[in-house]
């Protein structure tokens, strides 16, 4: 009965939040003054008289009248704070001046609303916005009355404007009216394409050496979208040969864009600069949510057993974030037993029975914004195998290499050529692959990425600099009838964590699950305040 009674307890302190009191709520952990720094960081990238104008994300319908959560842009929340609804940003690179002063920027917001309130929870508004530290906060309604002379702008930036932005009808201010507006002010295309747009740009760039390297980039386009060739000076680049008539298009191009002052790629390439290293403040979120994804996989670590189901083993780590306060995962949980983790991206989890195979768990706590990426790999029945320990301890070493090579300077493709050599020389040695070439067929994905506000964040990929958070992510998967001996098959394991980046070395932010194997079936051997937490059968 003790034992028993100390089990009721964990769970219902797990259950009940201490820290909450009466209304208070989380909420933002990052302060108005960092957001209006990464505005003004953004601001001083920015061309010389150029403009830069930024929607929050759309909301997004589930099914019939029921929506998803609402879940900002990630850039638009960098740079704002803000986390609401049919809001549009708006930054000058120099000082405008009108009747009432002088300011460098506008947020346009969405109303207070009481009827929209009572049913789907209060709105900040325009007082809201007040301690945001704005030059200017004006309603949404104000967008299209807001005299920005854009045509009198060398450069508009924004970001590609998707074409699934739904129409509120009954609501003319809704983003997709406010982008609409836009569009009209700025001459963009109805028929849009970006793929188009961008080769355009190329061909009045390009330096003539550069020409037989672009022409290539257009063949693989053309390959894709056979469209391009509709377009006469794309279509006759590619066929071009002099340098005199390569001349000719470079500016016959400038002649396309006459009518557009709007670049779709600036924005995005100075906010990857910007968001690639993270700040003190970003790096103690980030850290807070490495931190609960590493706990998640412990608490599965103890509690997983053979007849858990891949869905009960997602519950646990999910849980195990709300816990601590993180609202949602930074991306869909992939809990992938047997040949199921073979699918890199597997994510309906809807094994009843995980059985006596390995389980790859591959999730991310998402905590005010920042998402972790955390993947494990463990026995379900606590012991591995002789065939899983010696695959994992392949993944394992060459995880290892990949954490050495990912030095302040070095690059992600050093990281990545370090992990590959370790894993095709393990498969070659364990007679899996004949020929190291052959190591690509079961490690199919990359090895490194930035995390931050998206799990797999904006940055330039190339050399490595302090205070970046990325992850080194080996596996092996071998699917039922790879070209092996069949007692690899629907064998998959990944390790992945998130590593930072500092001078005196990389810094493994998520240690505390444990990565050996010994250290994983030492630590399944253990205890779960879940052992004895049954639920009575709702079925014969």
């Amino acid at each position: 009965m003790k034992r028993k009674g100390l089990v009721f307890s964990l769970l219902t302190a797990l259950i009940v939040h201490q820290y909450v009191q009466g209304q208070e709520r989380f909420s933002s952990e990052l302060s108005p003054r960092f957001h209006q720094e990464r505005r003004e960081a953004l601001r001083q990238k920015m061309p010389a008289n150029s403009v830069a104008v930024v929607f929050n994300a759309p909301i997004r319908n589930r099914a019939n009248d029921v929506d998803y959560m609402y879940h900002p842009d990630p850039n638009f929340y960098y740079l704002t704070g803000w986390k609401e609804p049919h809001a549009v940003l708006v930054i000058f690179k120099d000082a405008q001046k009108d009747a009432l002063g002088t300011y460098r920027e506008i947020l346009f917001v969405r109303e207070r609303n009481a009827r929209e309130e009572l049913w789907n929870g209060k709105r900040e508004g325009l007082k809201g916005a007040e301690s945001r530290m704005f030059d200017r906060i004006v309603s949404r309604n104000g967008f299209s009355r807001t005299a920005i002379a854009y045509e009198n702008f060398d450069q508009v930036l924004i970001f590609e404007l998707g074409e699934d932005v739904r129409n509120f009808k009954g609501d003319p201010y809704d983003l997709y009216d406010l982008q609409e507006q836009f569009k009209q002010k700025i001459n963009y295309p109805s028929n849009f394409n970006s793929t188009r747009y961008r080769l355009i740009q190329k061909i009045r760039t390009t330096p003539i050496a550069d020409a037989e390297r672009l022409k290539q980039q257009i063949a693989y386009s053309v390959k894709y979208d056979s469209t391009l060739l509709h377009v006469p000076v794309i279509k006759a680049y590619l066929n071009a040969q002099d340098p005199d008539r390569f001349t000719e298009l470079r500016q016959n191009s400038a002649f396309e864009l006459r009518t557009t002052n709007f670049d779709i790629d600036l924005l995005e390439q100075f906010l990857a600069d910007l968001r690639q290293q993270k700040t003190v403040e970003e790096l103690a979120l980030l850290k807070k949510a490495v931190s609960i994804s590493a706990q998640g996989q412990r608490e599965v670590m103890k509690a997983i057993h053979p007849n858990m189901s891949e869905r009960e083993i997602q519950g646990i780590h999910q849980y195990v974030y709300k816990r601590y306060g993180a609202a949602h995962e930074g991306y869909p949980s992939i809990v992938g037993a047997g040949e199921n983790g073979c699918v890199l991206h597997y994510q309906s989890n809807d094994l009843k029975q995980v059985d006596n195979q390995l389980v790859l768990m591959d999730l991310g706590a998402e905590y005010q914004g920042y998402t972790a990426d955390v993947t494990r790999t463990i026995p379900a029945t606590g012991t591995f195998t002789l065939e899983q320990r010696q695959l994992y301890e392949v993944v394992y070493n060459a995880q290892n290499a990949g954490i050495a090579a990912a030095q302040q300077g070095s690059t992600f493709a050093a990281v990545s050529e370090a992990t590959f050599a370790v894993v095709a020389q393990g498969l070659l040695e364990l007679d899996i692959i004949k020929n190291t070439s052959e190591m690509r067929r079961y490690l199919p994905h990359g090895i490194a990425h930035h995390i931050g506000l998206d799990v797999h964040d904006l940055g330039n990929y190339d050399t490595l600099e302090e205070n970046m958070v990325i992850t080194v992510e080996p596996g092996i998967y071998i699917p039922e009838n790879s070209p092996c001996d069949p007692k690899w098959w629907n064998i998959a394991i990944r390790i992945e964590d998130d590593i930072q980046i500092t001078p005196a070395g990389p810094v493994n932010l998520s240690a505390a699950a444990p990565r050996e194997w010994e250290a994983i079936e030492a630590l399944m051997r253990e205890p779960s305040p879940l052992d004895d937490f049954t639920l009575p059968s709702l079925w014969d």
